[in-house]
């Protein structure tokens, strides 16, 4: 196993330095603060890129799904990405985080805590509380 780790490794690095591009954006997300998860005032930021950005930052899935759907209504294709929004408020966004909507599933406390979540929404939520 560690034989394999370690070629999968190599290979990784390999193909960096051959010149390859780098991963997308949705796979080189921020890392989690450290510190207790429960503590309230992480920055929201970096907490959306940790939590949210493997479906949410540029070419994930949920952002492409949001971009198709926002065109469709009339909105310009930046509306997809939700750190663009100015129509979203706190309140929603924590609704849909806990409750799911179409292709995305509610998340529960221990993927996302609700202290982690207040900073999330504060930074979507720039319509308001």
């Amino acid at each position: 196993m560690r034989a394999l780790l370690a070629c999968a490794l190599a290979a990784s690095v390999c193909s960096q330095a051959a010149g390859a591009p780098p991963p997308p954006p949705y796979q080189m997300r921020a890392q989690l603060p450290a510190g207790d998860r429960l503590e309230a005032g992480k920055d929201g930021a970096i907490l959306f890129s940790n939590r949210c950005g493997a479906c949410h930052l540029v070419g994930g899935m949920g952002t492409n799904l949001l971009t198709k759907q926002r065109v469709a209504a009339g909105e310009p294709p930046e509306s997809g990405l939700l750190a663009n929004r100015k129509d979203l408020t706190q309140t929603y966004v924590k609704f849909v985080v806990r409750h799911g909507k179409l292709a995305m599933p509610p998340l529960t406390r221990v993927e996302v805590t609700d202290a982690e979540l207040d900073s999330i929404a504060k930074y979507l939520g720039k319509a308001g509380p």
